[in-house]
């Protein structure tokens, strides 16, 4: 899945101070404290590595912008790519949640292809339809920088293997969910080459529609035959 992150702006409700952590419970304070170091010491990355590329801003340098000690981000970030890619940690177990939150009645490929197609209305910019400027520039700089694209597929790989657990984790269940993440991470990509290639996201978003029922068609043809 192109996971183009979430808007290098304000947090999601569920992120802010005094918000739920994991599972739903209230953050501590703790938590929440270490929450607001990651997202200031990341964004202070961010906005450094958009005005002057990747490569030419040293961790050092994200350090004093951010006004600690380098041994003290390396303990928030073990690599300079994960100050980029912070956010896409919450992306990770995105697909395994939608089927662990379906309704009984709902499959789980349904469950993943409605989710999607929401996420294409409201332009989520998961889904490669964002052309916020802020998320076309941040997505540049992502698929113009070839350490972040090698990190970015670690970071799928994990949400492959978090959905083949939800999915019950036998062989069926771990080929089911490479299957998925690859439908979802090629329709990322597409719909991101649109917006790269000039296009607004209103009027890629029909294009969109239609490459995703197509895919998830394919997907259920081979998928739920062995149901």
């Amino acid at each position: 899945m192109v996971m183009s992150g979430e808007r290098p702006g304000p947090e999601p409700a569920e992120h802010a101070t005094g918000a739920v952590g994991a599972g739903g419970a209230p953050m501590s304070l703790r938590e929440r404290k270490k929450r607001l170091t990651y997202e200031a010491v990341s964004e202070a990355a961010i906005a450094m590595f958009l005005e002057r590329g990747f490569d030419k801003v040293s961790v050092a340098e994200v350090a004093a912008a951010a006004d600690i000690s380098k041994p003290t981000l390396f303990r928030y970030f073990p690599t300079k790519e994960d100050l980029a890619l912070h956010r896409f940690a919450d992306h990770e177990d995105e697909a395994a949640r939608v089927v662990a939150a379906r309704a009984d009645t709902e499959s789980p490929l349904d469950a993943l292809h409605r989710h999607f197609l929401a996420g294409l209305e409201r332009r989520d910019p998961a889904t490669g339809l964002c052309d916020v400027p802020a998320v076309v520039a941040f997505t540049r700089l992502l698929y113009g920088t070839p350490s972040l694209v090698a990190r970015l597929y670690a970071y799928q790989s994990r949400s492959e293997e978090a959905l083949a657990r939800a999915l019950g984790d036998g062989t069926g269940d771990r080929l089911a969910a490479g299957q998925i993440v690859a439908v979802l991470r090629i329709l990322g990509l597409e719909n991101w080459r649109r917006i790269d290639g000039g296009e607004s996201a209103d009027r890629a978003y029909g294009p969109a529609v239609e490459a995703a029922e197509l895919a998830f068609a394919q997907l259920r043809s081979g998928l739920e035959a062995r149901r």
